[in-house]
């Protein structure tokens, strides 16, 4: 079975408090973005393995690490499912704040619920993937919701960008999450992002705000040149991507951006 797994990108990311379990409380929007994805092709085996093939951009674990040989792993216990070769063929940048990883993560338990014939229901895959992770709940029907509590608490909603044109780009260097959260003061916004989101569009970039830019624009200069790029290529909203790196514009035309950077990766999507 092949499945393809997309990114997301966060329009608005509030980070309203620090749990007792370690974790944040966190309100925002993610829209699935389809202008880059990974594919995963996925056939049963009948020796109880798992065999993880990688191509494309370098895996940034070791297999053991990778989560999608640790979502088999957590079939493997529940339903004692067979073996399988899962072939990965990696596009989706790391370090990005894209949720790539968790992408495939949540596209493996999709593609594993169809090849054993589990019969698990939507609900029942975002349940096991929340053990995963606290954003790959959302990648199981990568659908536009309010992400909550850590992450796995999923509100459907509409999209609000929908029909705008999304530019993303993703600088060489990658961000660490422990790294985005030392650097962020937790604060509840006297509006919820709910709210602020159904304002003009042209009022978003003052109301809407991502919790983690403030402190990395200060240590990543790129981040700057890079949203100030955008801007100026005609963006009518500009922000980073979760906890970074990549960063992304949207537009209401067909957008023109130029790299500030020989190697930025840019994709570009209509949402």
């Amino acid at each position: 079975m092949i499945v393809t797994a997309h990114p997301k990108i966060n329009l608005g990311l509030d980070i309203l408090s620090r749990r007792e379990d370690g974790y944040h409380e966190i309100d925002t929007l993610m829209l699935p973005f389809r202008g880059v994805g990974d594919t995963l092709e996925v056939v049963p085996t009948i020796d109880g393995a798992i065999h993880l093939e990688a191509e494309g951009i370098t895996l940034d674990c070791s297999s053991d690490r990778n989560l999608v040989v640790k979502a088999w792993m957590l079939l493997r216990s529940r339903y004692g499912i067979g073996g399988a070769h899962i072939r990965l063929d990696k596009q989706i940048p790391f370090g990005a704040g894209l949720g790539g990883g968790s992408a495939d993560a949540a596209m493996t338990l999709v593609a594993l619920n169809e090849v054993y014939s589990l019969g698990l229901t939507t609900a029942e895959l975002e349940s096991l993937a929340a053990e995963l992770g606290s954003d790959v709940p959302f990648f199981i029907t990568s659908q536009p919701m309010f992400c909550r509590g850590r992450g796995e608490i999923l509100c459907p909603t509409t999209n609000p960008a929908e029909g705008l044109w999304c530019v993303v780009s993703k600088p060489s260097f990658g961000i660490p999450t422990a790294e985005a959260y030392a650097g962020v003061t937790p604060h509840i916004p006297s509006t919820p992002l709910e709210e602020r989101l159904r304002l003009p569009r042209e009022e978003w970039q003052r109301e809407i705000v991502n919790d983690f830019e403030a402190s990395l624009f200060e240590r990543h200069l790129p981040l700057k040149n890079i949203r100030r790029a955008l801007m100026l290529s005609g963006a009518l909203y500009v922000s980073m991507s979760g906890s970074g790196s990549a960063m992304y514009g949207l537009y209401d035309h067909e957008p023109h951006y130029s790299p500030v950077f020989t190697d930025e990766r840019v994709f570009v999507a209509k949402l």
